[in-house]
């Protein structure tokens, strides 16, 4: 894949080893030899999101990563990542993750049962798709590297996989196809990551090494137009990748709670 503006990659260096510092526009501007406008135009272009969101986004990550490996309090890691209010630290973080920093903090026995119970699936093929007169998008699932395990796919409004995604579900990896169906017209980003089966939690909770996918435009979905289908190809993550902020094992609640209540009906 050619690298769009590889100029860029000192100053993507640079946010990533100084998220403890102050990281302002005009500064990063300065620092990359482009006028503010410029900087955040290109770096807009090569990252899919204004600087001071990437920026915010791996400020997030961070605080996940502090959450899991340390004792320091939720109101200390706020202030460690920037953020001077513990309110607005947990409205954002449980906003972009999914889950309070506390329930966050304290998920892994649950992240591995979820794990667990995926494994023992043996129907991923047989739920029903709910067939509705709005947008369909389906596709198919490639691999880079051999993997066993499960992939999280998801159409989100932005190009980071943050929030909960207005249309998401999990794959085995035997399946490797997805459709979703009953999509509202819209503009939505593909993006997918995965975890292999026995990951630790503490592993997929702040997903480092998972394989992830990111389509390369985004879909488009109206009243009248058909979305081609689409090919996902799951590869080695990138230095420059945006982190993934939404919480997987929440993702993996909802699914197995959605495919409980399909075979409860049947």
């Amino acid at each position: 894949m050619t690298n769009k503006f590889p100029e860029l990659d000192g100053v993507i260096t640079y946010i990533q080893n100084r998220l403890d510092e102050p990281l302002e526009l005009n500064m990063l501007a300065k620092y990359a030899g482009y006028s503010p406008y410029h900087f955040a135009r290109i770096f807009k272009a090569r990252m899919g999101l204004p600087p001071l969101y990437y920026v915010s986004s791996l400020r997030l990550h961070r605080a996940k990563e502090l959450l899991l490996h340390t004792n320091l309090s939720i109101r200390d890691i706020s202030l460690e990542i920037g953020q001077q209010s513990l309110g607005t630290f947990t409205s954002r973080f449980t906003e972009k993750v999914g889950v309070t920093p506390s329930l966050f903090r304290n998920s892994r026995e649950i992240a591995d049962n979820h794990l667990t119970s995926l494994k023992t699936l043996d129907n991923w093929d047989d739920l029903p798709a709910l067939m509705t007169p709005m947008g369909t998008v389906e596709g198919s699932i490639s691999f880079e590297v051999p993997f066993e395990g499960v992939v999280l796919i998801g159409l989100f409004s932005k190009p980071i996989p943050e929030g909960l995604p207005p249309y998401g579900t999990l794959l085995s990896s035997a399946s490797r196809r997805f459709r979703f169906t009953g999509v509202n017209p819209g503009t939505y980003y593909l993006l997918a990551t995965s975890v292999p089966w026995g990951m630790r939690a503490v592993d997929f909770l702040v997903p480092q090494t998972t394989l992830r996918a990111k389509h390369k435009v985004p879909i488009v979905v109206g009243p009248d137009k058909s979305v081609p289908f689409q090919r996902v190809h799951m590869r080695v993550p990138h230095p420059d990748d945006p982190p993934i902020l939404i919480s997987l094992p929440l993702l993996m609640n909802n699914f197995l709670h959605i495919n409980n209540q399909l075979s409860n009906r049947q």
